[in-house]
């Protein structure tokens, strides 16, 4: 495949070096076209077909750095090499500030038409560079925005499904709301009711990552104070005077989160059932960091775990099977607070796991 001549146009107001220039340029493969002046040479810029211009500064009428400014308004002008008689390198500052890509200084006799051969080759290649640079940014930006674009709606694609995902689950803990209080065997309605409990805690994570602002974290503070309002609201029928929560507000992968929200639902509900016997009491859940590890710790002041659990017949030991699967997920070490006059029991954990048993490894 052959490829056409590149076109150079001559502006100058000398025809003898016009053809002088176009004899040295065709012979090393160049099409010349002459322009007797700055206002011709603008009306043949405007036709299209030319890839490079050599410009004379000393022409009738316009003159070359006049022609020089309104050609580099044209959009995607061709590179110009600046050509003149003068010595005065004001004029080559002047000239390379207006935005020519070279100059140099010509003789009547043709002598510099070598090295215009030389300054028109250097501009095609820098103005093609130039046009490359141009083209990978802008795909470069183009690949931006699509990214962008794609992560945009990545985000709201997950939104809705943390949305229709949490309004599931809530649909399926109602239903176990509504189960247990038709039951008539108290065995049955405490199953339930503690069904529903740990569905209402996973549900809660994807209702929080729905209206989060990062849909890898959940705010362990907030997630926590909607959790206990649902179990103030589950536990109705039981006798409870306080639930209260001190967080800090840390952030948190989900599925820690909802290992976290588990525990808290299996202890805080054990608290509300067997902790009091004949009166209501406080239940206080606190979170807080301890360096590189965070601490939760669930405490009443009841009858103590020795005087309860084992003994009722109410308890099957599944909370406490649940409390140990989820506390391996966070990697927590599970302790029982034996000062504490009543039962208080505290899990330490790091704030990210990276063991081979985490859930973030997984």
């Amino acid at each position: 495949m052959t490829h056409a001549p590149p076109t150079l146009l001559y502006i100058d107001d000398d025809d003898a070096l016009a053809r002088l220039v176009a004899r040295g340029l065709s012979r090393v493969g160049f099409k010349v076209e002459h322009a007797p002046s700055g206002s011709e040479g603008l009306k043949r810029l405007e036709q299209g077909g030319i890839d490079v211009i050599a410009l004379d500064q000393y022409m009738p009428g316009v003159d070359g750095l006049e022609t020089l400014g309104r050609i580099m308004q044209i959009a995607n002008a061709p590179p110009v090499v600046f050509v003149t008689a003068s010595q005065d390198s004001k004029i080559a500052v002047t000239a390379l500030k207006a935005g020519a890509a070279d100059y140099l200084v010509k003789d009547a006799r043709g002598d510099f038409v070598p090295l215009l051969h030389v300054a028109v080759e250097g501009a095609l290649r820098q103005a093609e560079l130039q046009r490359a640079r141009n083209e990978a940014e802008a795909e470069v930006h183009a690949s931006r925005d699509r990214y962008a674009a794609l992560a945009a709606e990545r985000e709201v694609l997950l939104r809705e499904v943390n949305h229709r995902v949490g309004n599931s689950l809530q649909i399926i803990a109602s239903l176990l709301h509504l189960q247990a209080n038709s039951s008539t065997q108290d065995d049955v309605k405490a199953a339930l009711t503690n069904a529903m409990g740990r569905v209402a805690a996973v549900a809660q994570v994807h209702r929080r990552l729905y209206t989060s602002h990062d849909l890898n974290s959940v705010l362990l503070n907030q997630y926590l104070d909607a959790l206990l309002d649902d179990l103030r609201r589950s536990a109705e029928g039981n006798r409870m005077s306080r639930l209260t929560l001190k967080a800090e507000p840390v952030e948190i992968d989900p599925d820690r989160a909802v290992a976290i929200g588990i525990i808290v639902n299996e202890l805080v509900m054990n608290a509300v059932k067997y902790a009091y016997i004949d009166c209501a009491g406080p239940i206080d859940v606190e979170l807080q960091s301890e360096g590189e590890a965070l601490v939760l710790s669930i405490a009443d002041d009841g009858v103590g775990l020795d005087s309860r659990g084992s003994s009722d017949p109410r308890s099957t030991g599944m909370g406490q099977r649940i409390v140990s699967a989820m506390a391996a997920k966070l990697e927590a070490k599970v302790e029982r607070d034996t000062r504490h006059a009543g039962t208080r029991i505290v899990l330490r954990f790091p704030r990210t796991t990276l063991g081979p048993g985490s859930m973030a490894a997984k």
